[in-house]
Order: C-alpha cells, then structure tokens, then sequence
C-alpha cells in the first residue's frame, strides 16, 4: 500500500518539555488507524502538527505522491490539500438544518455568502442525500443542528468533514459521551469511510478502538512505543507499564 502521510524523525518542545520526540511513522492511502496512549503522550500535538497549528523544531512532515512537505504550508492550505480534522467537541452551525450544515460544508463552497447566493446544483443536492444517509441522518434533514443528540452532532461533523471529500482524516476521541447504541454507529461511519480514505482515530475508549479492528499505534512520551494489531501491542509488558496497568 502506498504511503499518504509519511512523519519522519519530528520533534517538538514546549518551554523545553518534549511534547514529540524523534516522531516516525506513515499511514496509507485507505487505512484505519487508532492512536492511543497515556495523557501527555503527544497525541493531540502529533494531530497539531500534521493540521498545521505546531511547526515542529525538526523533522519531515511528507504527503501524498509527490511526498509535498506540509511544514511549510498554512492550516487552510493543508485543508485544501485533504487533510480534515475532527475535534472533540463538535462545531456544527447549531441555527441551520441538516441539511444546511451538509450543503455549506461541500467541496468548492466557501463561506456563507456563497451558500446565500448560491442555488445548489441537482448533484450537490445529491451528494448531501448521500452524505446524510452514510452518517445516518437521512431522516433529519429538516431539523436543526441544536436539536440533534450530542452523539447526531459528531456525526454531522463527521458529515461535513466528508463531504470536503478529505483524503485523510483525523478524528478526536469520537467515542466521548456517545450511548453505546451511538458508539457502534460511529464505528460504522468510520469503518466505512477508511474504506476510500485514511482515517486516524484517537481515543481512549479500548472498547471502541477493538471495534474498529485496524492496526494501532502506542504513543509515550512523543514517540512510538508500540504498533500493531489491539491484541499485539496491549500484550506488550512496556505498553502495560505505561499505559495500561494505570
């Protein structure tokens, strides 16, 4: 499988803690993968870094075919070139429908004077249909973003994120506060999107991270202490000191 995203040797200091440290690993065109680790272990930071918002003090941050560095590229520059990002908490226009939400978040539309001004075409009318039935809200078009279930909201996150058609996304503790009904959702929305993307989850939740079945990778201390299968690294002694048998 080629490579996407390729971080190679990355390291990071914040008034000299080492939040990343000699960081090196690659994902693939179409792959799952989980991060995990204890808190402090550089996760959210690796996330900074590869979105733009942290500039490393050395290192290569590589993407796509022609291996394009990212690190001297601006946060929206890196959005443009298919890197999305999902937050914890979610940001969805609460005052919009649905509907509103999916069609304002499509590809080549910017900002709300050109969803104002603008009559959508029958294929983007299409494409939000699409999207609301891969997220699982075909159902609540007409609603309101502020009226849907914390767990209806990640999801048209989710939604929105998508339908900018990212060739990678990054996605934060998706799993936080969802009722398990909900959760199991979540891993389908996910699951089936690494199916044309890479999508990297990271999350705490080790439930939700078995159920997504991928290849996982153990960050302490801003480096890789472990990868492979959930199996595989939870049965590394070192993974169990540092993080496990907390």
């Amino acid at each position: 499988m080629s490579t996407l995203l390729e971080v190679s040797g990355v390291s990071v200091s914040f008034d000299g803690f080492k939040a990343i440290n000699n960081l090196s690993f690659r994902i693939g065109q179409a792959e799952m993968r989980a991060v995990i680790g204890p808190n402090g272990a550089g996760k959210t930071t690796f996330m900074d870094i590869v979105t733009g918002k942290t500039r490393p003090d050395e290192g290569r941050v590589l993407w796509g075919e022609r291996s394009q560095s990212l690190l001297g590229m601006s946060e929206a520059q890196i959005a443009r070139a298919g890197i999305g990002r999902k937050f914890q908490k979610p940001t969805v226009f609460e005052d919009q429908s649905v509907h509103e939400n999916l069609l304002m978040a499509l590809k080549g539309r910017r900002g709300p004077w050109a969803v104002l001004f603008y009559r959508p075409a029958a294929a983007d009318l299409a494409r939000v249909d699409e999207l609301a039935a891969e997220i699982g809200l075909a159902d609540h078009l007409a609603r309101k973003a502020g009226e849907l279930s914390h767990g209806q909201k990640q999801w048209l996150e989710i939604g929105m994120l998508l339908a900018q058609e990212p060739r990678l996304l990054l996605v934060d503790e998706p799993a936080a506060g969802m009722t398990p009904a909900e959760r199991e959702h979540t891993t389908a929305i996910l699951v089936e999107a690494a199916k044309t993307r890479a999508v990297v989850v990271v999350e705490h939740d080790m439930e939700f991270v078995r159920r997504l079945s991928c290849k996982v990778t153990v960050l302490h201390e801003g480096a890789v202490l472990a990868e492979g299968s959930l199996d595989h690294v939870t049965a590394d002694q070192r993974v169990i000191d540092v993080y496990l048998g907390r």
